[in-house]
This record gives structure tokens, C-alpha cells and sequence, in this order.
């Protein structure tokens, strides 16, 4: 995500002809000598005959990957004299060859050119078909090449022009982040609901608790549908992470909060992040600024949902290696659903429920208590009744997302309004010495005092308590938490709320 620069240095000297690749590549990155031999020679240009050194600087650091392709044939060509070296010098290159000469798209061209414009650069050169991704970073003049002899007519000044989809129109804001469900296709669960709302206008983590068929799931892919859309940075930022990952292939701008729903079969590197040489971001890192949605949450194995813990306190997620440790961004709004008990009829009032009490323990202590107590909101789901369900056309549709999305921008402005001045824009980022000292208290604290006494809620729960109820006082539109907010704040904590 923060990249560092690396200089292709080109060598001739005495000897039998082969080519020597040194500063620490991969084996995908050994390779791209052969690469780069086969594509100089397929377009019709003159690979070095003699001793050829090509080394990648620093030395010390690992580099991994097929986007030095473009590097290193252009420094071979400039050891020749083939092309002009001063214009290299003041460039950044990056593709894949392939054997034909062809330019082929690579991972992680968005993170690498904001690299690249930290470190002072003001062109670069990238395959055609990555030109959309490119030209998100401002400031820099980007050249897009198809084949290898383009990137010659480039570092000899006649430089090609952008790609083809530089001239289109702007597609429709789809694909990562884009969602069309609606909240107004649920029906009745006005608890689930309102919970879901207070949970995005402060970004509180959400557990949804209930029997098989209540909406769980359907009230929690919704959840993105009423969320703000995210702003230039965060969109830069979560658009980058895709890159890496390789899973935006348009190279579009994500505007809209992403939601990653991984399978309780998932491992652990696929969770967190993971990868022989160089870590590849994980689920937690492609729902940074957006949802990590786990259905049936039981299910995953414990070591993976405790793993979560860290990035829950601190939005980052650190993989260490034997030769490097990458962080990447992970701060995601968690939404977990599970069922009560492997037959999930425990909640159930008609008592169809037949896994006995220790079946029913078992399978709710595979959610560890440092997790759940991680978790601001826990709402209870009730099933529907056979008259809601029947009555449904017959009732006022319910509301849009549209309008509880618009409640919640406002909830937020309000919020960015008082924490102007400090690193936080939402109520579930605060601090908890920042909550006690600097907001003005609630009106009621001796409820959080009895309930802390009596051990109804943790040190962690009061801070908790206390933001849920600051964000139902955006949503309020008021300016201090009463005891109506408190109260409401401990029952959506507590999973109290009905």
C-alpha cells in the first residue's frame, strides 16, 4: 500500500552471453530475463549480446512480481544505447511482457503510482489497458503502451497516445461496493431495522441474532445500501486495496462502501491476508471502509473469528514473513448472523427447539468473549408472523433505503461537526478518554456506574454505551446525551432492545 521505489541499473561487460538478475527477486521475477529476451527479439529489436547484469536496488529488499517486465527490457535496450536513458531516469515503468512483445496488466498499478508521486515522479508509463486505473492519481502524466515498441516511441520522445478507454464516457458507478437491494423489500423486524440504522450512522459493529428465515441476512446486505458514499481518500484508498488484490480489473473508482461476505469455510490467510513472499490482502483489508458480513458466524473456525480482534481495535492488519512484514488497512464495520443453536428454534416462543441445553451452550461459546465483546450492537430477531407475511401488500411499504440513508449522512455531519479538530469522523472511532473528558457527560451516568458494578457491562461496554449514545443523539438531532439515549444505547449493547 505504501510502496517503495526500486532502480533497474543495466550492465554490459566481457563474457560468455547470458543474463544475471540479482537484488532479490522471485521466481516470477527471475523469469522475466527470459521474458523480456523473447519479447525484445519478437519485436524486432536487438537484446544484448554480451554479459548482461541486471540488478534491482536496493538489494535488500524482497521485490516479488511481473510488473518489472517493462524496467528491466527498457534497461536493456538503454545498455545498448537503443533508447534514451535520461528519459527512464525520470519515469516509472511498470507491466508484464509477454513473449510476443505484447504490454499485459499487472496487480497493484493504483498503490504504486501514489507511491510514485510521494517520491517526487511526475510521469509513468503503464499498460493500455490499466490507462483507467492510472489516471485516477492526479499529477502525474501517464503514458499507456500496448507493446513494447510503444514503449520504445515513448523513451525516445515520440510518446503513444492514452488507451482507447481514455475517450469514453464514464461507466455507471457498479461492480465493488454497488449494491441495488433495498431496505424497503423487509418486512416488518422494525427492531432489526432501526438497530441496522444506528449502526451505520456511527459504524458500530452489529450482531443479529434469531431463528432460520427471520431476515438476518436480508436486513444485513443491506446494510452498504444506507451507507454514505465514501470520500476521495477513502475511495483512493479502498480502489488501491482491489488492485493489489487483482479484483478490479476495470480499474473504476470505488465510491461506494464494499462488502465482502467470505464463506465459513474460509482459512486463516484468506481472512487476514496471506502469501508465500509477499502477503496479498485478505477479506478483512477488501472490506476496509466497507462490511465484513459473516453468515451463520458459529460456523467459522474459532482461531478465525478470534484473529479478527486486532483489526477490530486498531483498523490495521500486520502479516509478518521471514523476509518482510506488510500492514494493510483493515477498519471494516463487522455485521455478524448466527442462529441461536444448531437448529436455530432456541429463540422460538413455540418450543420446537430440540438440541439440549449443552448443545446450545457449545455452540454459542464458538463465538470466544473478547469477540462478542467487541460487537457495539446485538439485536435479538424475532420470527415473522404468518399475518405479517399475508398482510404484507396490504400495509404502507416500509422506508428506502434512500431515506434512512439520508438520516444517517445527517447523523454523521453532525458528528464531524463535533469531533472537528481530532482523527476521528465517526462516534465508533472515539476514544474512550475523549468520550469522558472532553463530550459533555449524560444525564444519567449512574446507570453505566451500576451496570459496570454489577458486571452487566465491561470497561470496554461503557465506552461502548457511551458512543452508541452519542450516535442516537446525531440521529435525535440533538447536542447531549439524555437518559433517553443512554437507556436505549444500554439495551442495544445488552441486545435488550424490543
Amino acid at each position: 500500500m505504501e510502496g517503495a521505489m526500486v532502480e533497474v541499473e543495466a550492465a554490459t561487460g566481457g563474457g560468455l552471453p547470458r543474463t544475471v538478475l540479482v537484488g532479490l527477486p522471485d521466481a516470477a521475477l527471475y523469469e522475466a530475463r527470459d521474458r523480456c529476451r523473447a519479447a525484445v527479439g519478437a519485436s524486432g529489436l536487438r537484446w544484448p549480446e554480451h554479459l548482461l547484469t541486471i540488478n534491482l536496488t536496493p538489494a535488500s529488499l524482497p521485490k516479488a512480481g511481473s510488473h518489472f517486465d517493462l524496467a528491466i527490457a527498457a534497461a536493456a535496450l538503454g545498455s545498448e544505447e537503443v533508447v534514451d536513458t535520461a528519459v527512464m531516469s525520470s519515469a516509472v515503468l511498470l507491466g508484464e511482457l509477454g513473449l510476443d512483445g505484447r504490454v499485459r496488466a499487472v496487480r497493484g498499478v493504483l498503490p504504486a503510482l501514489l507511491a510514485a508521486r510521494a517520491a517526487g515522479f511526475t510521469r509513468a508509463v503503464v499498460p493500455a489497458s490499466q490507462y483507467r486505473e492510472a489516471s485516477l492519481v492526479s499529477g502525474l502524466t501517464i503514458w499507456a503502451v500496448a507493446e513494447l515498441v510503444d514503449l520504445v516511441s515513448v523513451l525516445a520522445g515520440r510518446p503513444t497516445g492514452p488507451a482507447p478507454c481514455a475517450d469514453e464516457e464514464d461507466p455507471p458507478e457498479t461492480g465493488p461496493g454497488r449494491f441495488v437491494a433495498d431496505l424497503d423489500e423487509v418486512i416488518g423486524q422494525q427492531e432489526a431495522r432501526f438497530a441496522l440504522e444506528v449502526a451505520a450512522a456511527g459504524r458500530h459493529h452489529l450482531l443479529l441474532r434469531g431463528a432460520p428465515g427471520c431476515g438476518k441476512s436480508m436486513i444485513a446486505a443491506r446494510l452498504p445500501s444506507i451507507l454514505p458514499q465514501l470520500v476521495e481518500q477513502e475511495a483512493l484508498e479502498v480502489t488501491a486495496l482491489y488492485s493489489l488484490a487483482g479484483t478490479n480489473p476495470a480499474g473504476d473508482l470505488i465510491c461506494w462502501p464494499p462488502l465482502a461476505e467470505p464463506h465459513h469455510s474460509i482459512s486463516m490467510a484468506a481472512m487476514i491476508g496471506g502469501g508465500a513472499r509477499i502477503p496479498r490482502p485478505g477479506a478483512v483489508s477488501l472490506a476496509h471502509r466497507g462490511v465484513l458480513f459473516l453468515d451463520e458466524a458459529p460456523e467459522f473456525p474459532p482461531r478465525v473469528l478470534d484473529s479478527l480482534r486486532g483489526p477490530l481495535e486498531s483498523g490495521w492488519v500486520t502479516i509478518g514473513r521471514a523476509l518482510a512484514q506488510i500492514r494493510y488497512p483493515a477498519r471494516f464495520q463487522l455485521v455478524m448472523a448466527l442462529n441461536p443453536c444448531p437448529c436455530g428454534m432456541a429463540d422460538d416462543p413455540s418450543g420446537r427447539c430440540r438440541c439440549t441445553p449443552q448443545t446450545v451452550m457449545r455452540y454459542g461459546a464458538r463465538l470466544s468473549g473478547p469477540v462478542l465483546d467487541r460487537v457495539d450492537v446485538h439485536q435479538r430477531m424475532r420470527p415473522l408472523s404468518s399475518a405479517a407475511l399475508m398482510g404484507a401488500q396490504l400495509m404502507p411499504r416500509a422506508e428506502s433505503s434512500a431515506v434512512v440513508a439520508a438520516r444517517v449522512a445527517e447523523a454523521r455531519a453532525r458528528a464531524r461537526h463535533r469531533l472537528a479538530g481530532t482523527p476521528w469522523l465517526v462516534n465508533s472511532d472515539v476514544s474512550g478518554s475523549y468520550l469522558r473528558r472532553r463530550l459533555p457527560p449524560p444525564e444519567q451516568a449512574g446507570l453505566l456506574e451500576d451496570a459496570l458494578a454489577s458486571g452487566r457491562l465491561s470497561a470496554r461496554g461503557v465506552d461502548k454505551v457511551l458512543r452508541i449514545a452519542w450516535t442516537l443523539a446525531d440521529l435525535a438531532g440533538t447536542d447531549r446525551v439524555g437518559d433517553t439515549q443512554l437507556r436505549a444505547a444500554m439495551a442495544l449493547r445488552r441486545g435488550e432492545l424490543a
